[in-house]
């Protein structure tokens, strides 16, 4: 396989290696955590969850983080990168060893939330710093190649980390603590393995540094101010991004509603039995096949249906499949939905970047891209909210399943309004 050839070449790279080890032990314990969150916040005996309160630990979760994100570049170019991956690893070691004793506590729910919002937002550094950083152990021409399997190798090993907890949690009686301590240490593994590499080897370059905060913080407001208004000249990209944050929205409601079946429905008399939790571990294997199938299609698909046409296929299969896989709410059709699901989603991101790589100019190429991201964990939130509130408690609601699929034949019926237009002015 190309992808193989090319990770092999690239592995001959040192600094290249040393760095991916730190990305591989990092995401591989981003993974564990988040598995050990939804276990403890979902599938807790003492927690009656509902989909209020699943949408409210995604909001506490993800909307600081979004807020934050298009800033953290400011400081992120401000520290050596080599430093923020020590002591950033090091101190979500620290902060998941309070999450630990906070389970074990049984603390308000807002004081747990408290740390796992810490350890996340560290995340947002680390990961930038990852991409930053790479260029500094790659050379130009093997950048692109870098940029497209390093974060590919990421999202596997955060998968594997999921895999790994799920594992965990039932050797270890269901002990959600454990899990967490489990992805303490792979955060101080990561945080060792940064050692490897020199301090200065990384970036930024001390005379590239911006000196003052507050001007820098002032530029990037300004930027992305910028930034909104260059999308608005660029209709394709624009397009792409709103069509790419319905889906979103369409795959955050039903990720809603399979962890309330897997809860309930999926689960013993008492809501928090083990079955339950793996069927949802299964499901999100199935989610994560999805995703590496888009991988490997989308380049094909673009190439013979142009990046609109495969954006209505997918949505267009998503409209069609979504009722006719979950309406029964059973474990085995929600399986195939979630790899359908899994599918489309990650093929009109990938198609998304793409565009809007390919569609708005380089100086641009950085805001753009932070706002992406914010509509992106926006739309995730606001999905949750909204499934919260139709819903019930056992997550069997027919009038969500529906609503969804007319929303996927909405996004399908104007990304082909847009294709004909695009077509008559070419």
């Amino acid at each position: 396989m190309p992808a193989v050839r090319d990770l092999r070449v690239l592995l001959r790279l040192t600094d290249f290696r040393r760095l991916l080890t730190v990305r591989l032990l990092s995401q591989c314990a981003d993974g564990v955590y988040q598995v050990a969150l939804a276990a403890y916040v979902v599938f807790s005996p003492e927690k009656q969850t509902s989909p209020a309160a699943i949408a409210s630990a995604m909001a506490v979760l993800l909307l600081p983080y979004s807020v934050v994100g298009p800033f953290a570049g400011v400081l992120l170019d401000r520290w050596q990168r080599r430093q923020v991956f020590l002591y950033g690893n090091l101190l979500r070691a620290v902060l998941a060893c309070g999450t630990a004793l906070l389970i074990l506590a049984s603390v308000p729910d807002w004081l747990f939330y408290a740390s796992a919002l810490s350890v996340t937002a560290v995340n947002r550094f680390v990961l930038s710093g990852l991409s930053a950083a790479l260029p500094r152990v790659v050379d130009a021409e093997r950048l692109v190649m870098a940029n497209s399997l390093s974060p590919t190798a990421g999202t596997l090993a955060a998968t594997a980390g999921g895999g790994l907890a799920f594992a965990v949690r039932l050797v270890a009686s269901d002990s959600d603590a454990v899990v967490v301590l489990l992805g303490a240490v792979l955060y101080l593994c990561a945080a060792l393995s940064s050692l490897r590499m020199g301090r200065e080897l990384l970036g930024p370059d001390p005379e590239q540094v911006q000196p003052r905060l507050g001007a820098a913080l002032a530029s990037t407001a300004r930027g992305l101010a910028d930034g909104v208004r260059h999308l608005s000249q660029r209709r394709f990209a624009a397009r792409a991004l709103a069509a790419m944050t319905l889906m979103r929205f369409c795959y955050g409601a039903l990720t809603v509603m399979v962890l309330m079946l897997a809860r309930y429905a999926w689960s013993d008399e008492r809501g928090a039995g083990s079955e339950g939790l793996a069927l949802l571990g299964i499901a999100a294997a199935f989610s994560g096949a999805g995703f590496f199938a888009a991988a490997v299609l989308t380049p094909w698909a673009v190439g013979r249906l142009g990046p609109y046409g495969w954006m209505i296929a997918c949505a267009g299969s998503a409209a069609v499949l979504t009722p006719a896989l979950g309406l029964p709410f059973a474990p085995a059709p929600m399986m195939i939905a979630a790899f359908v699901l899994g599918l489309t989603t990650q093929a009109a991101k990938i198609t998304t970047d793409t565009v809007v790589q390919s569609s708005v100019d380089d100086a641009y190429r950085g805001r753009i891209f932070s706002i992406y991201d914010v509509l992106f964990n926006v739309a995730f939130v606001g999905a949750a909210g909204a499934a919260a509130l139709m819903l019930p408690a056992d997550g069997r609601s027919a009038p969500l399943v529906v609503t969804i699929a007319v929303l996927y034949a909405v996004v399908t019926a104007i990304l082909l309004s847009w294709n004909r237009s695009a077509e008559n002015t070419s």
